[in-house]
């Protein structure tokens, strides 16, 4: 299914600095993007999600490595990667030493030695996989981590939360694997009805876990979002429910995929040399991640976002065009978003964090579904991101090209990266394109592409012999809360 190509890996350097040797010791405070919230230790921010005034909770300094501590850290393997990078963001909630334990928990489980493999398919172009875990989607990353630091947390108070996410195909399955059988959550996924691919919906509807409830909303992912935001919103119903989030929402989430793009471009050449990636996303939350990292002083030279049909993120970071339009079903559904979430933490560092003004933009942008980005503000943005859309014929045609011109098997999300890429490359800059699920995830369009069906790995063999279990539901807050309300019930017993 995947090429002989160059694999790349890290190569042994000298001994860690001090400071990597001992963690990050500074504690790490949060502050919301709407700057009417309280301020709060990681612990508090990871069981919350939200922040209480609608705004995203955001680190309220960004960690810095030097060069050396860059160059340090090419000998480490990924689960201790990941520790020192995540470390600063939990500083004050979670020691270095316990954090590695649940890193080296977590990524013990992915089918592949290297966790997260860079391979060449093109002169200067890499694919770095991400999908080597047990659901198969670059959301295992952050969310088998997340799952255990929920535990940690929750058994050091004594406490049990109700974790409620909204899915457009991959965030779902990967939050249920992390949080299936764990006793003090109750897990609450809404995915939107028909609109993920038969092979997403089963790995979340065929958990049969006592603490997991999926519903089937009648709407889109974006009605899917809101009504997990609405939830949060209803103070009474939030504070008696205990509710939390996994959704990118969640700072933690972001926090614990910024390694893997400090592990390709360590692999590249960095801090020595500038590296540039390309990321279909949706919600925004994966490339935040590599925008992230730059702030840690990686040297990240260009990020280029993809987009299907549903392509306001390119259309805004192109033209400075903010405008929802209907969302438009596609072969790359995980990417069918109109409204991205994530998009309003970066808003808030490009407006000098001016919460007030980015609390204004943000329920301007909801009420009315257009968003006036001041154009300097546009224009700091655009000189680091660019944007590429495809379509549902653009997006089958490249994944016949890349499969024909460099026998690697992308699905249509991936092969959307692949594309803007492509496009973007600079030369003596390497671009890394982000490979986000597997391609037997989506087995009808890899057929139509290239009359190929890949096959699923051996843990996933039976998917479609498995009893689903789920429930549709209206789109409307109150049969949503009930059922919510139902789940927790029925889990306390």
């Amino acid at each position: 299914m995947f090429p002989k190509t160059r694999l790349l890996t890290f190569f042994a350097n000298s001994p860690l600095p001090a400071s990597l040797q001992t963690g990050y010791r500074k504690r790490m405070k949060y502050v919301s993007t709407r700057g009417k919230a309280p301020v709060h230790s990681f612990s508090d921010i990871l069981l919350a999600g939200l922040a209480e005034d609608g705004g995203l909770y955001m680190p309220e300094s960004w960690p810095q490595f030097s060069a050396d501590e860059w160059r340090a850290m090419r000998a480490l393997p990924y689960p201790e990667l990941a520790a020192k990078i995540i470390a600063p963001f939990t500083a004050g909630s979670i020691d270095h030493d316990t954090l590695l334990g649940f890193c080296k928990d977590a990524y013990s489980q992915f089918d592949h030695a290297a966790i997260v493999p860079l391979t060449q398919i093109e002169d200067g172009l890499y694919v770095q996989e991400l999908f080597h875990g047990p659901t198969l989607a670059f959301k295992d990353m952050a969310l088998q981590l997340l799952g255990r630091l929920f535990d940690h947390v929750l058994t050091e108070r004594d406490e049990r939360v109700t974790i409620v996410g909204a899915t457009s195909g991959d965030t779902g399955s990967a939050a249920i694997e992390a949080c299936r059988g764990r006793d003090r959550l109750t897990v609450v996924i809404l995915h939107p009805e028909g609109r993920t691919s038969d092979v997403q919906r089963r790995q979340m509807t065929t958990v049969l876990d006592s603490n997991i409830t999926n519903l089937a909303l009648k709407g889109t992912f974006d009605d899917c979002q809101d009504m997990v935001k609405a939830m949060f919103a209803d103070a009474p119903f939030r504070q008696d429910m205990k509710l939390s989030a996994v959704n990118s929402i969640n700072w933690a989430r972001i926090a614990a995929q910024i390694p893997y793009y400090v592990y390709s471009a360590l692999a590249l050449g960095a801090p020595d040399r500038e590296v540039s990636f390309a990321v279909p996303t949706g919600n925004f939350g994966n490339v935040l991640a590599a925008w992230v990292a730059k702030q840690m002083g990686l040297p990240i030279k260009h990020l280029c976002v993809g987009s299907n049909r549903n392509d306001i993120l390119t259309r805004f970071l192109n033209s400075n065009d903010m405008s929802a339009r209907q969302v438009v079903p596609s072969l790359s559904p995980s990417m069918d978003i109109q409204v991205s979430s994530n998009f309003e933490r970066l808003l808030f560092e490009f407006l000098g964090r001016d919460a007030e003004a980015c609390a204004r933009l943000m329920t301007g942008f909801r009420s009315t579904g257009k968003m006036d980005v001041p154009e300097k503000v546009w224009e700091s943005i655009h000189t680091l991101f660019s944007g590429l859309a495809l379509d549902d014929e653009e997006t089958e045609a490249q994944i016949r090209s890349v499969h024909q011109n460099s026998q690697y098997l992308a699905d249509p999300h991936t092969v959307i990266g692949i594309t803007a890429g492509r496009k973007f490359r600079e030369p003596g800059v390497p671009m890394v394109a982000m490979a986000t699920a597997h391609p037997a995830k989506f087995p009808d369009a890899m057929r139509a592409a290239t009359g190929i069906t890949p096959a699923l790995p051996p843990a996933l063999a039976d998917l479609f012999d498995r009893e689903e279990r789920f429930r549709v539901v209206d789109n409307a807050l109150g049969t949503v809360e009930d059922a919510v309300r139902s789940a927790v019930l029925s889990n306390s017993h």
